[in-house]
């Protein structure tokens, strides 16, 4: 979940022209990836808010696209154990195999639904050792709503939540025509 590191000279620069307060070289830099996932389904907007309530300098969204080309927040494009898919008698015969940069996965991949079919699955927690009490709670979110609640959550706390978006199987996806890279630097661009 979390991952610290002392900013190195050329980062705390760039941290710093953000408006990213880096107070000390030995100061940890908190970034939550997937969010506070040992207490919310991961890649949930409730799960990066806890992580920025428990401390979180940055969230880490694992980012895939969907059907039309969104962004959307799971750690894989595989979402047959983070959502409630498997359970959806509509999506059933969406279920397939694929071969994921050299992996034979089977399931229900993000590139096969639309940002309108996935806003009806809810995310579930995918480890049997964690909680399941919020499982079935939760969109997915995209990009969008993620910069959304760092900027709002920025605010609400007075400190700057950035975001460290990781694009997940970039080749895999272009080779699907739905390349991650121009859709991360537009959303980027257009939020400023």
């Amino acid at each position: 979940m979390w991952r610290t590191q002392t900013p190195r000279p050329a980062l705390r620069r760039a941290l710093q022209a953000t408006g990213y307060a880096v107070n000390s070289a030995a100061a940890p830099l908190v970034i939550a990836h997937r969010g506070a996932s040992g207490y919310r389904p991961e890649h949930t907007l409730e799960s990066y808010r806890l992580a920025i309530e428990m401390g979180a300098d940055f969230i880490e969204p694992d980012l895939v696209a969907t059907r039309d080309g969104y962004l959307v927040a799971r750690h894989e494009p595989e979402i047959g154990t983070t959502t409630d898919v498997a359970s959806r008698a509509e999506f059933a015969d969406r279920q397939r195999t694929l071969i994921v940069d050299g992996v034979t996965v089977t399931g229900w991949f993000t590139v096969d639904f639309t940002l309108t079919e996935l806003r009806t699955l809810r995310a579930i927690q995918p480890r049997a050792d964690r909680s399941k009490e919020f499982d079935g709670q939760f969109l997915i979110p995209t990009l969008e709503e993620i910069i959304d609640l760092a900027r709002s959550e920025s605010e609400a706390c007075g400190r700057a939540i950035g975001i460290y978006p990781e694009t997940k199987h970039p080749t895999w996806h272009c080779e699907r025509g739905l390349p991650l890279e121009p859709r991360l630097l537009e959303t980027l661009a257009a939020v400023g």
